[in-house]
């Protein structure tokens, strides 16, 4: 490896959580049951959509999304985890690492727009239950999930070009298991202001932005909700949307409180840690709380594995 003061160089060590020879087994498998079941759980949540005419919703249609993009996201970090400890290596190359970053970033505001998505459906659906069907129609959520593609795919891609425009020191180390954005900025020994008004610029405009319209359409749910005259009727309203606001809060708590533990403790080893609750942790869960919470996913489950039972 090259540790010139270059932009020309092979690659970077990935040290992940520990250094400890006797913990690399334990971390390979927790990961790779973790990984097995993102992967399983959410390609389950798939099938059954694809396969029950009865779930062929907008609802359903964006939570299909959300679960194929939480098995991109995932995937984009822990086999290469996993390979390294396997390996016992913690090299990923120049390329590598760029294109990992690429994707997590492209995967990562996917997940918010689709978010935000399905909050507008839910807002729709309950305060204008008559006009739903008009309203969502397959064109609409066709033209809200490209449109997210788009935006989410623009700008992965400004902020890896950017990327390439940097050169790196001699000191090639990465504190985390994947390739992450802050933190290769911070390895660079060029100028890094304008990556960094960038970088904090998109976070803003592509993370608060749609959190904003997330908490506007609860706010008007919440408005109709209350205005129910009937306690069952406020409980049915509640329950169509009580999944979703789950893997909201668990989606955006983790984040923040990513950010706010790495801002007060100053340990990027604390920061890999707690980046394991959104890269990992979320999408694993994301499919337990709708089977849990909602009974049209039940029922879809059942005939599925039934169905692949026969």
């Amino acid at each position: 490896m090259d540790l010139g003061n270059d932009t020309q160089i092979s690659g970077f060590l990935l040290l992940g959580f520990s250094e400890e020879p006797a913990l690399q087994l334990l971390l390979f498998g927790l990961f790779l049951s973790m990984y097995l079941i993102t992967v399983f759980g959410n390609l389950l949540i798939i099938l059954a959509i694809g396969k029950d005419s009865h779930l062929h919703t907008p609802m359903y249609f964006f939570l299909s999304n959300l679960s194929f993009v939480d098995i991109c996201f995932t995937t984009t970090t822990i086999p290469k985890m996993l390979w390294n400890i396997q390996t016992e290596s913690k090299a990923i190359s120049y390329e590598g690492c760029i294109t990992q970053i690429y994707f997590l970033i492209l995967f990562a505001v996917l997940d918010v727009f689709l978010l935000t998505v399905m909050a507008y459906d839910r807002y729709v659906a309950i305060c204008h239950p008559l006009h739903y069907t008009v309203i969502m129609n397959p064109q609409l959520c066709g033209q809200l999930v490209l449109v997210s593609w788009i935006i989410s795919a623009l700008n992965s891609l400004l902020q890896s070009l950017m990327m390439l425009c940097l050169s790196f020191c001699t000191n090639l180390e990465i504190p985390h298991f994947f390739c992450e954005l802050n933190e290769m900025i911070q390895l660079a020994c060029s100028d890094t202001f304008l990556n960094n008004l960038v970088m904090y610029f998109a976070a803003v405009l592509l993370g608060g932005g749609p959190f904003s319209g997330i908490l506007y359409s609860y706010s008007k749910i919440v408005s109709s909700i209350c205005r129910i005259s009937s306690s069952e009727g406020k409980y049915k309203a509640f329950s169509t949307c009580a999944s979703h606001l789950s893997v909201v809060s668990l989606f955006y708590c983790t984040m923040l409180g990513v950010y706010l533990s790495s801002a007060a403790t100053q340990s990027t080893h604390s920061s890999a840690i707690a980046s394991v609750m959104y890269t990992v942790v979320t999408p694993m869960l994301n499919p337990f709380i709708y089977s849990l919470r909602n009974k049209d996913i039940k029922m879809a489950l059942r005939r599925l594995i039934g169905m692949l039972v026969i």
